[in-house]
């Protein structure tokens, strides 16, 4: 059995690394204590560390994306010393990252990170309206899945989630991770709706994270709305709602489930319905549909 925390997490004004590296450690700790083994952080969580570079830095976007992106190496290490002396597997919080061999705009980029030391980077494909403009970020590398000794791992940043054939693209994973950072509870439902909608359709479990509350002082991230939560196929083995685990929305904290990979391959195998196997039954019927008019 696997036990997830997913996180809603606040953004808070730190004046220091420290205090960045404490508050992390610290909820790193708590979700390790409870027994989770795998700790999703939400998408920009990663924006916490700008008001490391002042104020002046802070009210400005370019340059609040920027500082952000420098300080992205000493986070990288945190959570890799982290996952080792815990014990646990953890997705980062997401960043802007100003990668050059993917050209001259940041890539909104989480970080996966294994207990033996392992790491690998996951970039959000698809971009909202405001991280076309006003941010400029752009569609990183291509997606990838984890082999680990928890299982197949997938992460869909926020966005992506609601688009099936990055879903689909991920069917062979035990359990798919989605940040989201969302200002409004229409756009946490849809990331939400778009989590349980892939854990439908791929017969696995989806596990979102969200940034909750207030952080004025953060251009990219100013008014937070959402809910840690874990999903199922509504199936044989899984709550009939599909429904793993949902934290109250907007209150800080770790939201804890318990993922059966047994079950996900039994569902897979021999469930109610079979939509994972079923996929390519669309093919051929996808197309242009007869318009018909009736009066």
């Amino acid at each position: 059995m696997l036990k997830i925390a997913t996180a809603a997490y606040p953004l808070d004004e730190l004046d220091s690394w420290q205090a960045y590296a404490d508050k992390i450690e610290a909820w790193v700790a708590e979700a390790a204590g409870r027994g989770a083994k795998l700790l999703v952080f939400p998408e920009y969580a990663a924006m916490e560390l700008a008001p490391l570079a002042g104020r002046a830095v802070t009210a400005e976007l370019e340059p609040s994306l920027r500082a952000v992106s420098e300080r992205m190496p000493e986070a990288d290490a945190l959570h890799s010393r982290l996952a080792g002396q815990y014990g646990v597997h953890i997705l980062g919080g997401s960043a802007p990252v100003y990668d050059d061999a993917l050209g001259a705009r940041p890539v909104n980029r989480a970080v996966f990170f294994a207990p033996g030391g392992d790491k690998g980077v996951v970039d959000k494909q698809i971009m909202t309206r405001w991280e076309r403009e006003p941010m400029g970020c752009v569609g990183g590398g291509p997606l990838k899945v984890f082999d680990t000794d928890l299982g197949r791992i997938g992460v869909l940043i926020c966005y992506d989630s609601e688009f099936p054939l990055l879903g689909r693209a991920m069917r062979d994973v035990d359990v798919l991770l989605v940040p989201s950072c969302t200002d409004t509870l229409a756009g946490y439902w849809r990331v939400r709706i778009g989590a349980m909608a892939r854990a439908l359709e791929q017969q696995c479990v989806s596990a979102m994270s969200s940034l909750v509350g207030p952080a004025d002082w953060c251009e990219v991230c100013d008014v937070n709305t959402g809910a840690g939560g874990a999903f199922g196929p509504p199936d044989v083995g899984f709550p009939p709602t599909g429904v793993l685990a949902e934290g109250v929305l907007d209150a800080p904290g770790w939201t804890y489930a318990e993922a059966d990979l047994e079950k996900i391959a039994q569902v897979r195998a021999d469930g109610g319905v079979l939509n994972r196997t079923h996929w390519a039954e669309q093919a051929g019927r996808d197309g242009a549909p007869t318009v018909e008019r009736l009066q």
